[in-house]
């Protein structure tokens, strides 16, 4: 095995703008495009003395000894090709420590460069303030600086400079995107409700975060330690071989996957246990934290053609080792030794394995070892949740499936891996490799709870509700203790399918198998999500004392600030002591859209539309400068805004929107956006049979109760006496709604009475 390099090198990534797109479209000409940037690139490197790491999909990474020679080859390769036919790359540059070895490039300049290329656009080259200072004295190369940008897992602001050489594009600031941490962000999907406040999504873009650090102290409110908890830890590498931590990583996570698919356990997930890689705490501390009665620890290394594993079971509160065991087998024996383990440890502390459990255990995902290795780095990128690693990962899985081309893990590990890489944006660029790869996953396995998930996040994507639940509710039946299938119905039951008991039950399972942790920035969005939740259903005290804890373990988290906002709200109903706090937040952040659109909500139920209009503008250009399916149902508002504004070409144009959407609507508030058109439009009477109707329905949010009757789109309404009568009877019902909800939580011991509340 070839020893790792470290060394400094000026780093350089490539990528064809809008490639997929053009895949979609023309694929013959995509190709010959690609093919084109290589030939370009190689030819140009040989020039510059640059050296070609990697070729992924429609881009390159590549680096030079010298940072001069990075900048000037970007230039030539632009220039390049923009000849006929133009290819539309981007370029980013930085210079810091990299490490080689065989299998993989990684370190803080290549993390960079790969920041600096995403914010880039076609035509363009852009560096880092390193690679600036190091050239800004060369005649032949000019710059212009662009900022300074906060880049998603940089520890710190980083200037860029776009490079101003004759032929090359230099877009302005504001129409720049990228990985950035106040904008694109996934927690800022949302579904949008017109009239109400609307859930984040944060526990979706939680499951690609492989080092989320999800641990829980005591937490009243929700049951801690059942009899058949268990943790497995994260395995150690005890090779001096660091390129086999994929394969630990895989032996720790296909023990805990077994174990994950008994019944009769609750497994929490390996997201929770992460941060313990390293940890020098008691198995006693960890359990209080967790909220588990048993642990799992293990180490390993491959040797030649052999695994060597060695395992424990502890029980938590006393520190005793339970069981342990060291195997020595060859790596063609890895699923058995997977299998054995968890069968032990199951029946170590009396676990039930049904018929059906113990049949699903013994299946093994490939017969290809090869396959099934190339499947573990694969699944290891997909986890830290970059589009890089995505891209890379993609690759990892098509060479899995090469090997192996009945692969369903490795199919279904391609869809889903495809279906982040749409995530948030308008255009779905990969929806038909989404669907056609968990259709063979499915063909493969169709009992795999990841082929289930890969197709039900198709048929989400491509509006089929109906579709998806069956899929989703099968893979929780195969996998019970699945925090990713949890995660999706919680956020299935809120964003698709609004369902607000469905949503907070959802919530509940999930950070019981999630636990939310100490001084994480992640547990602050997951007490947010919970928060949120509670609100939903109108529980006013739990919501805000989850919200607090959510600002007690990240004080920074605007998300968790807003909703705040919101939950006192509901309790002093003060429209004016809200806009304030959501000012002092956009004071904060002014770019965030999340907050705009609430500070314009808030001015358009204050009747402030001169105020909402400003807000709203803001909101809508940068919304439509970074392509961003958002909000779609705040159009009724900004058309209404618009209007009173002055500006009824634009009213219609938001209107317009606003009526494609609700035509294509197909969840509970159908009915009540139709009623915001038709009040739009002046027909009050057709607007108050719909709201009626709307009123018939069940598991509504708490907001619609609290914000429809102030909705200026009623106002023409919120006098006559059917209206209120609707409006009296829908409070009737929540409230019932309220203490049956509360009473099923408590029988399922999802809530418990908390003294302190």
């Amino acid at each position: 095995m070839k020893p790792k390099e470290r060394r400094l090198a000026a780093v350089m990534f490539t990528d064809i703008v809008g490639y997929s797109s053009m895949m979609q479209k023309n694929e013959e000409i995509a190709n010959r495009l690609r093919v084109r940037h290589r030939e370009v690139f190689q030819r140009l490197h040989e020039r510059f003395g640059g050296k070609i790491l990697q070729y992924f999909g429609d881009g390159t990474l590549s680096v030079f000894s010298s940072t001069t020679a990075a900048v000037e080859c970007a230039v030539a390769l632009q220039q390049a090709l923009k000849k006929d036919p133009p290819v539309p790359i981007r370029i980013g540059i930085h210079t810091g420590d990299i490490t080689f070895s065989e299998e993989e490039t990684y370190g803080d300049g290549v993390n960079v460069a790969s920041r600096i290329e995403s914010l880039a656009a076609a035509g363009s080259v852009f560096i880092s303030e390193k690679i600036y200072d190091e050239v800004k004295n060369q005649p032949d190369i000019k710059t212009t600086s662009l900022g300074a940008f906060e880049f998603k897992n940089v520890d710190k602001p980083l200037e860029v400079f776009a490079v101003t050489n004759t032929g090359l594009v230099v877009p302005a600031k504001d129409q720049l995107t990228g990985k950035l941490k106040t904008v694109a962000d996934p927690a800022r999907k949302k579904s949008g409700l017109a009239w109400l406040f609307l859930p984040l999504a944060v526990l979706i873009a939680g499951w690609l975060i492989y080092r989320m650090n999800i641990t829980q102290p005591t937490v009243t409110g929700i049951e801690v330690m059942p009899e058949k908890s268990i943790a497995v830890l994260p395995f150690i590498n005890d090779s001096n071989d660091s390129s086999n931590v994929y394969i630990i990583n895989g032996l720790m996570e296909s023990i805990l996957n077994n174990l994950q698919q008994i019944g009769d356990l609750r497994v929490i997930s390996r997201t929770s246990v992460e941060q313990y890689r390293n940890t020098t705490r008691r198995i006693p501390e960890l359990a209080e934290e967790l909220g588990v009665n048993y642990f799992v620890e293990g180490s390993g290394q491959k040797i030649g053609d052999e695994l060597l594993l060695n395992i424990q079971l502890i029980e938590a509160h006393s520190d005793r080792h339970v069981w342990s065991a060291q195997y020595r087998r060859e790596t063609t024996d890895i699923f058995g030794l997977q299998l054995e383990v968890a069968q032990k440890i199951a029946g170590e502390i009396q676990a039930i394995i049904t018929p059906e459990e113990a049949e699903r255990l013994e299946r093994t995902p490939t017969k290809n070892l090869e396959a099934y290795d190339a499947f573990l780095k694969g699944r290891e990128l997909f986890y830290r949740g970059d589009r890089e690693s995505l891209l890379q990962g993609i690759a990892l899985y098509e060479e899995a499936i090469a090997l192996d081309p009945e692969f369903a893990r490795a199919y279904a590990g391609l869809a889903i891996a495809y279906y982040f890489l749409d995530y948030n944006q308008t255009e779905k660029q990969y929806a038909q490799l989404v669907n056609s790869n968990a259709d063979k996953a499915l063909l493969y396995d169709p009992q795999s709870p990841q082929s289930l998930v890969a197709k039900s996040l198709f048929y989400i994507q491509n509006g089929e509700y109906d579709a998806a639940l069956p899929h989703l509710e099968k893979a929780l039946e195969y996998n019970p203790n699945s925090d990713l299938v949890i995660n999706i119905l919680s956020d299935f039951y809120t964003r698709y399918v609004p369902n607000s008991e469905k949503y907070l039950e959802y919530a509940l399972k999930g950070i019981k198998l999630d636990i939310a942790g100490k001084d994480s920035s992640t547990a602050s969005f997951i007490y947010l999500h919970l928060a949120n939740a509670f609100i939903q259903n109108g529980f006013e005290e739990e919501a805000e004392k989850y919200i607090n804890r959510s600002l007690e373990y990240n004080p920074d988290n605007l998300y968790s600030a807003y909703v705040k906002a919101f939950i006192l709200y509901a309790k002093n109903r003060d429209l004016v002591l809200t806009k304030t706090q959501l000012l002092h937040l956009l004071s904060r952040d002014s770019t965030n859209l999340d907050v705009l659109q609430e500070v314009g909500k808030i001015c358009y139920f204050m009747r402030d539309y001169e105020a909402a209009y400003r807000y709203y503008k803001n909101f809508n250009e940068i919304r439509e400068a970074l392509n961003l399916d958002i909000y779609p149902t705040e159009n009724a508002k900004i058309a209404t805004v618009m209007r009173y504004a002055g500006y009824p070409e634009e009213a219609d144009r938001f209107m317009s929107d606003f009526k494609t959407y609700t035509a294509n609507d197909q969840s509970i508030y159908k009915s009540l956006n139709e009623a915001m058109i038709s009040a739009y439009e002046g027909d009050t009477q057709k607007a108050l049979e719909q709201v009626r109707a709307f009123s018939e329905m069940d598991h509504y949010h708490y907001w619609i109760l609290l914000f429809l009757k102030i909705d200026p789109l009623m106002d023409q309404l919120k006098e006559q006496p059917p209206f209120q009568k609707i409006m009296q009877d829908m409070e009737t019902k929540f409230q019932a709604q309220h203490e049956r909800i509360k009473k099923t939580l408590t029988e399922q011991h999802l809530l418990v009475a908390d003294p302190n509340l």
